[in-house]
Order: C-alpha cells, then structure tokens, then sequence
C-alpha cells in the first residue's frame, strides 16, 4: 500500500483541518517547508516536513500517521452498507465509518470530516438532495466529494442531485470496484483496480 509522501496545499489543509490559506501563507512565510514544482506555481509538501509542521503547531498527527482517506457511507441498506465497507476497508487505504439516515449522517460529516461520502438518495428520514444542500450549505465542507448511490434512473433527477451538489451518481446495483474506482478518481488517488 503505497502511503502518500507528498501532499497539495488543499491536502495538508484537509489533514491539518486548517484553511488553503492558512497552509499557502505559512509556505510562503518558511514556516512550513515545501517546494514547488518546476515551471509552475503549485506548492508541494513533502510528508516529513507536514509532520513536523503538524508536531510544531499542536496539531494531532493520526490524520497524517494513517494517510487514509475518510469515507461516510450513509444507507439504510444494512447490507449494501457492509459488502461497501468491506470493499473499501479490504483496499486498505480507506478509513470508513457508515450511518443508516440523513440526520445521523449530518452529525457524523461534522464529527468525522470525511473526504467523500457515499450517499444513498432514498434515505428514511431526508432524500439526498436535501443532505447534498445541507453539506454544500457549509463552507468548512466544501472540499467534501459526494457520490449519489440509488435505483432510481431518471435523468432529471440525477442532474437535480448534481445541481445540490453531488459529484458524481451511480446506480443501484452496482460493481464494487466500480464504486472504488469512482472513489479513487475523486479523491485523486490511483486506482488499484486492473
């Protein structure tokens, strides 16, 4: 399993849950050392020196120590839940926690920051579009990635949930490495799938 050695700015601020401003401003002062990539502009961050920024600054370092990605996965589909979990924790790379309704998936997206959740639509309590607003609505979570999971095929309905906000929509069944390799597409990370 490879384990992320350097990180964007966007990264090392979702890990050190601070703001992409927080993170440029502290490059370009030194106090977080980094570099940047040849004929461009972009900042990089090696892996060491965010620990050791994380460590200086009193920020916990388990988000950095695991490198894995957080996934929501928000169904009442008890079953769906854990073949989708199973999946995702067998890759290795991902950290999961699951919840069965809107409401309960409201309190674990601000407890947890998730990277990406993997919503059902047809929740018990709130349709999906309706928790896609909800997350949209909230600046600190703007940089999470949502995938709409459901049965329902009507086109004007999936282009409704990305209008709310989703990233992307699969439908109902579907192939567990398909779903990976959605996840990994958005969360920017190479595909394990052959």
């Amino acid at each position: 399993m490879a384990i992320k050695t350097v990180f964007t700015t966007g990264e090392a601020a979702r890990i050190c849950k601070v703001s992409q401003q927080t993170i440029i401003r502290c490059f370009d002062s030194g106090q977080l050392k980094g570099f940047r990539v040849p004929g461009s502009r972009f900042r990089r961050i090696p892996r060491d020196q965010l620990f050791l920024f994380m460590r200086d600054n009193g920020i916990p370092t388990d988000a950095l120590e695991s490198g894995k990605r957080r996934v929501l996965v928000v169904d009442d589909d008890q079953d769906l839940v854990e073949l989708i979990v199973d999946v995702l924790e067998g890759d290795g790379r991902f950290d999961t926690r699951s919840v069965n309704n809107g409401f309960d998936a409201g309190m674990m997206v601000k407890e947890y920051q998730p990277d990406l959740i993997v919503l059902d639509v047809m929740l018990p309590d709130i349709n999906g579009k309706e928790v896609c607003q909800k997350i949209r609505s909230d600046n600190s979570l703007e940089e999470v990635k949502i995938i709409c999971i459901s049965g329902m095929v009507e086109e004007d309905k999936i282009s409704e949930l990305k209008l709310a906000g989703a990233n992307d929509f699969l439908q109902k069944p579907f192939d567990s490495e398909c779903l990976i390799d959605r996840i990994c597409n958005m969360l920017g990370i190479e595909s394990l799938v052959a």
